[in-house]
């Protein structure tokens, strides 16, 4: 009879691999923010998934910056490189078919004796199957991992021999955490992602990296939830993008955001959001601190 194992799995990876998508679809619910754009994720987020032989504790974190111009980037850095270390386990997620100076870079950062598992994620994308074989050998002589493991985050594709080969990972020992609790994130804090979320879709270029969302106010009214909400940025000419139009901009990104958080609360709510300008916040340490950044 097998044992009960329980730890946790630090993902780490260049940035836009797809690891907060991946971490979604193994918990089954949306838990970390996705786009399309690089560093989407900026804060260490938990995801816990139990089954009844096992409780993983997945640690989402941001991609490793390619450069480190602000006190933000590095801040950032240093999350990437602490999850992968941190973990039980390190889950090295890599596109397939690409491996880049960021991939190389993300890798060292594991320290040497690690436990590593390879999730080589969009492999949907590749339209031969046999063409990956001479990329995972390649993969296979960069370090001595766990295994590797060919997935697709968008399709489920190969999910479930990926679990189990971090479950064989993990070490023996008791559940962590309640078996119906998902995150030891609260709500507040997913309303502040949601819409930085939004963020990232709806603006372009490098406007969004120069935005963070700040919860001022988050309570229940009976059965609604009222939050309050300001986007900071940097610019004063920012802040007139944001807005848009007769606010027509800063009144769809509120309302997909409100959407969402409905879907994850399961309750109506009741968002209001402003936009303020704070003239370089993302190089301001006590700024930063105050935002939970460290």
């Amino acid at each position: 009879m097998s044992r009960h194992r329980c730890g946790t799995v630090g993902i780490t990876g260049r940035p836009n691999v797809g690891k907060s998508s991946l971490i979604n679809r193994l918990i089954g619910q949306k838990l970390t923010i996705v786009s399309p754009k690089a560093q989407t994720t900026r804060h260490l987020v938990t995801a816990i998934l139990t089954t009844e032989d096992a409780q993983l504790v997945f640690v989402d974190a941001p991609g490793r910056p390619p450069r480190s111009h602000s006190a933000l980037q590095r801040m950032l850095g240093r999350r990437a490189a602490e999850a992968a270390r941190s973990g039980d386990v390190a889950l090295f997620v890599i596109e397939a078919m690409r491996l880049e100076a960021g991939d190389r870079a993300a890798l060292e950062a594991v320290p040497a004796g690690q436990k590593i598992v390879v999730a080589v994620n969009k492999v949907d994308r590749v339209p031969d199957a046999a063409r990956l074989l001479p990329f995972l050998d390649r993969l296979a002589k960069l370090r001595d991992f766990e295994a590797i493991v060919p997935v697709s985050a968008r399709t489920g594709k190969n999910l479930p021999a990926l679990l189990g080969v971090l479950k064989n990972a993990l070490p023996e020992g008791p559940a962590l955490y309640p078996a119906d609790q998902l995150t030891d994130r609260d709500e507040r804090f997913f309303a502040a992602e949601l819409l930085r979320e939004k963020l990232f879709y709806t603006l372009s270029e490098e406007l969004p990296y120069r935005c963070e969302v700040v919860i001022d106010s988050f309570r229940m009214d009976g059965r609604m939830r009222r939050v309050d909400a300001t986007i900071l940025v940097e610019r004063e000419s920012q802040k007139g993008i944001v807005v848009g139009r007769g606010g027509a901009t800063l009144k769809r990104v509120a309302r997909e955001a409100r959407r969402d958080m409905e879907q994850l609360f399961e309750g109506k709510v009741f968002l209001n959001v402003w936009v303020k300008v704070r003239e370089k916040w993302s190089d301001d340490l006590r700024v930063l601190r105050q935002l939970g950044y460290s």
